[in-house]
């Protein structure tokens, strides 16, 4: 079987090492372009072409998988099946069309729940008991294709959308070497999405989705620090500087208080009152600061009952 695989960050890295280490024959591996980074502009490849090439994998980088140059290049790889993982961009159907064994997609939700880009993080946001990655046939819609396979991951109490990320990379890697045999000997069932998902589309996270609103209640301030942990993570203001939340609990509160205001500040940590409850931040880092625990924290730095954390500099 001719494998083309289609990825580009961390979470497409381990189905193509699980794909090379079966000794599948993958004829090329399809990436985004390399990107600057740091002061100098050093262009750095994606985490996908660097694993690629350990393995003397044919690397190609088009700007636009669409242009009918890349297509062209891409029908004569002849590809068997076209394994897709977090690529970054919208395949055309003259690709989805083209292997004998079609485009798969690797997708870290439990279709229909969570079609969009960031389902690991809006699972924690939202307080789902459990993800989990689905293999999906792909079709023109946006993660509405036929589903093939599923693996379900349980979300535990603390967990992050690193360590999430981390479970559903391992779990879809092992997923997908399950499922493909299945395709090829024609025993694989494909099950029609329905056309409407039980849960929001889960957008792009941003930077902005980070800023605490303190009008919410304790325990949905939690769940976003946990989510966004490790990135962009969670932030508010104190003091005009910005403070990230790496870790945090709820504190039950039966009395009225001002939502974003220091309620108290112990050995505990921070307890800063929300619209229900309180919010005992218990690992942050102030601007300028490295990230620490708040108990140590509060050692060198003072942090006064009364203050209110804000959504701005202001």
């Amino acid at each position: 079987m001719r494998v083309v695989y289609m990825g580009t960050p961390d979470f497409a890295v381990l189905p193509l090492r699980r794909l090379a280490e079966e000794n599948y024959n993958v004829v090329g591996v399809i990436t985004q372009p390399d990107k600057p980074k740091g002061r100098g502009k050093t262009l750095m490849p994606t985490p996908v072409k660097e694993e690629a090439m350990k393995y003397g994998f044919p690397v190609y980088q088009p700007v636009k998988v669409r242009d009918p140059e890349f297509i062209d290049t891409l029908r004569e790889l002849n590809p068997d099946i076209i394994v897709v993982a977090a690529f970054g961009q919208i395949i055309p159907k003259e690709i989805l069309d083209m292997p004998k064994y079609h485009c798969i997609n690797i997708h870290a939700s439990l279709l229909p729940k969570y079609r969009g880009a960031a389902p690991i993080q809006q699972a924690i946001i939202d307080g789902e008991k459990e993800s989990g990655v689905t293999i999906m046939k792909m079709g023109v819609g946006l993660d509405d294709g036929d589903m093939i396979a599923k693996a379900i991951v349980p979300i535990e109490k603390t967990e992050t959308g690193g360590s999430l990320f981390d479970k559903l990379a391992e779990t879809g890697a092992e997923l997908l070497i399950q499922t493909i045999p299945q395709i090829e000997a024609g025993t694989a069932v494909y099950e029609v999405q329905p056309k409407e998902s039980p849960t929001p589309y889960a957008a792009m996270i941003t930077k902005q989705m980070g800023n605490m609103d303190f009008q919410k209640s304790a325990e949905e301030l939690e769940r976003l620090v946990r989510g966004l942990n490790p990135w962009p993570s969670a932030y508010t203001f104190l003091n005009g500087k910005n403070l990230k939340v790496w870790a945090c609990e709820v504190e039950k509160r039966e009395d009225e208080a001002v939502p974003g205001r220091i309620i108290a500040v112990d050995k505990a940590g921070i307890h800063v009152a929300c619209q229900k409850d309180n919010l005992v931040l218990k690992e942050i880092q102030l601007e300028g600061k490295k990230r620490m625990a708040c108990d140590a924290f509060l050692r060198g730095y003072q942090v006064e009952v009364g203050v209110d954390l804000k959504n701005s500099r202001e």
